[in-house]
């Protein structure tokens, strides 16, 4: 039964229990007290508020307990005033989703619990290794310092041969929302998206441009294509940079791989001699040949003039020997006997003289003036 009907006092207030009544009556039990009067507690109670309340109005009046409402309506409308960091962006929570995303200064949201705001880091550059740990990442990982990863970097060529391939990716946050809340592992999501692009690109190159002239073109191309996939995801990642740190093929067949290359290169060298032989002897082969056409051509031009001039010449005498036979006649003759006497000895024999007592010879190269010889050079000084 809920009521103790022994000891007179029925009720919930009364009976024998003495100390366990809960308005503390002393432990000699029974009716020691007259029961509380909830009136009075209550009058009591606000003649308290009464006083503690200033301008002494009631609850009627309502000024100051208006006055206090408002002051803690103001307060926790202050807290939503929030301040976004230069390296900082802000990602309004409304109720747990979110709503916005707002650029460093000053900014405003509805206050607990209605909106937070988070302020991730976005400037912070992070970087993630593929191929390869460094001793920090080896220690988180407790594995060997500056491990390969055999399962990340080896990859196969455009040509089918395999190669291992350890890059670095840097990254940052671009839109903080889109990186907290459209994807879970931003982290794990760089990671495999950046091992697919780099194999993508790989594997429409030959292994030789992967070697030697085509890494930092390679990087570029992992570089878009990472870019592209990170944002099909809509994930708000930038990728800052892409860097190729080591391609060579796998330990097993590195020596031979890299007989092939001396190979290759002493064939690079020797066509590199020969093209260099070629451009020199080609060139002067082509110079000879234009200076001989061009000599031909020279000779050319020549015999047509000098051919042309005979041609005038005989036309110009014919002309003349038509006007005046004789003369041309006579002159043709003394030209002609000029020529052939011109650089033979000369003797003249005058008939005339004959019977006269004086011989009629003359030998005219014998009258020429006979050569002086040189002066001797002198010796010595004036004595």
């Amino acid at each position: 039964m809920p009521w103790n009907p022994q000891g007179g006092g029925g009720g919930p207030w009364g009976g024998n229990n003495g100390g366990n009544s809960p308005w503390g009556r002393g432990p000699g039990g029974g009716n020691q007290g007259p029961a509380p009067d909830f009136d009075e507690i209550i009058r009591r109670g606000q003649e308290k508020l009464r006083r503690a309340i200033p301008g002494g109005g009631g609850f009627g009046g309502g000024r100051g307990i208006g006055l206090v409402v408002a002051l803690a309506v103001a307060a926790w409308a202050a807290t939503g005033i929030y301040k976004v960091q230069p390296d900082e962006q802000g990602v309004v929570l409304r109720f747990g989703k979110w709503v916005d995303t707002t650029e460093p200064g000053l900014h405003y949201h509805l206050p607990y619990p209605i909106e937070t705001v988070l302020l991730p880091k976005v400037t912070k550059v992070n970087q993630l290794n593929l191929g390869f740990r460094t001793s920090a990442e080896s220690r988180f990982e407790r594995t060997q310092a500056g491990r390969d990863v055999p399962e990340e970097s080896r990859m196969l060529t455009g040509d089918e041969n395999i190669v291992e391939t350890d890059f670095t990716v840097f990254w940052v946050m671009r839109d903080a929302g889109k990186v907290l809340f459209n994807i879970k592992d931003p982290e794990g999501t760089v990671k495999v998206a950046a091992e697919s692009a780099m194999r993508d690109v790989i594997g429409r190159n030959p292994i030789q441009a992967a070697l030697s002239d085509k890494r930092e073109q390679i990087a570029a191309s992992a570089k878009v294509e990472l870019q592209r996939l990170l944002d099909s995801y809509d994930s708000g990642i930038l990728i800052t940079q892409v860097q190729l740190q080591k391609v060579e093929p796998p330990s097993a067949v590195i020596d031979a791989f890299n007989d092939v290359q001396r190979a290759r290169a002493d064939q690079e060298r020797a066509r590199n001699e020969a093209e260099a032989y070629r451009n020199d002897i080609i060139p002067r082969a082509r110079g000879e040949a234009e200076r001989l056409v061009q000599e031909a051509e020279a000779y050319k031009e020549q015999v047509l003039n000098q051919a042309e001039g005979e041609t005038k010449r005989f036309l110009a005498l014919y002309n003349a020997y038509r006007q005046s036979q004789d003369v041309t006649e006579r002159r043709l003759y003394l030209e002609t006997m000029e020529s052939v006497l011109k650089n033979t000895p000369k003797v003249v024999l005058d008939p005339a003289a004959k019977g006269q007592g004086v011989v009629p010879y003359l030998p005219l190269p014998a009258l020429k003036p006979a050569p002086q010889p040189a002066a001797p050079a002198a010796q010595g000084g004036a004595r």
